[in-house]
């Protein structure tokens, strides 16, 4: 029976942690992955676009809905080591790979919850939020993302996220009915980075 030998030998180097060694916004970073969660083998490329061209402050407090492992959230922390960055996600293995990766990367500025959308964060306010939103996300937990973003974002706070190209129309008018407005930071073949301010 050597192919079933074989494949559970495969089985079994599947449930093996990775491990990601990377540069991000020009911090050498690592991170610890696992097969389930999103890009597990490489930072994905709406992430690395998204850290391309976003513009973060010193001071600035955080938040990455739907973080999976951590890149975007982690390396937003990097770059705003006198604020505090919060990490979510609905999924616990999510959350629990941020945590090792938050050890992983020496960082002291993070939290992380389980939370479905934003339910679980409390009164917090944040001056940045991103999210690199799932191709089909659906419009039913898009306008939750927007409108709990909207509410938990400081006066001027802004708004960061990326999607697939093909929904581009859809975040633009989306942006303009919740925040008044929309900006186009980049857009690829393949992703879009745009943001709203709230005022």
């Amino acid at each position: 029976m050597p192919s079933k030998s074989k494949y559970f030998q495969d089985v079994e180097r599947f449930r093996k942690d990775m491990l990601i060694k990377t540069e991000l916004c020009g911090f050498p970073m690592q991170f610890s992955t696992t097969y389930g969660l999103f890009s597990p083998k490489a930072i994905d490329e709406g992430s690395k676009l998204m850290l391309d061209y976003i513009k973060v402050n010193n001071d600035d407090n955080c938040l990455d809905i739907g973080c999976g492992y951590g890149p975007l959230g982690l390396s937003i922390a990097k770059l705003a080591p006198e604020g505090q960055t919060t990490l979510v996600d609905k999924d616990f293995v999510a959350i629990k790979y941020t945590e090792k990766n938050i050890q992983l990367n020496q960082l002291t500025n993070c939290e992380t919850f389980l939370s479905n959308g934003l339910d679980q964060v409390g009164s917090r306010k944040f001056t940045l939020i991103v999210s690199n939103i799932p191709a089909k996300v659906g419009n039913e937990l898009l306008s939750l993302f927007l409108i709990d973003s909207y509410n938990h974002l400081e006066k001027g706070g802004r708004f960061y996220v990326v999607t697939i190209t093909g929904i581009r129309k859809y975040i633009e008018r989306s942006f303009k009915e919740v925040f008044g407005n929309y900006k186009k930071i980049k857009q690829g073949k393949t992703y879009t980075v745009a943001m709203a301010i709230k005022d």
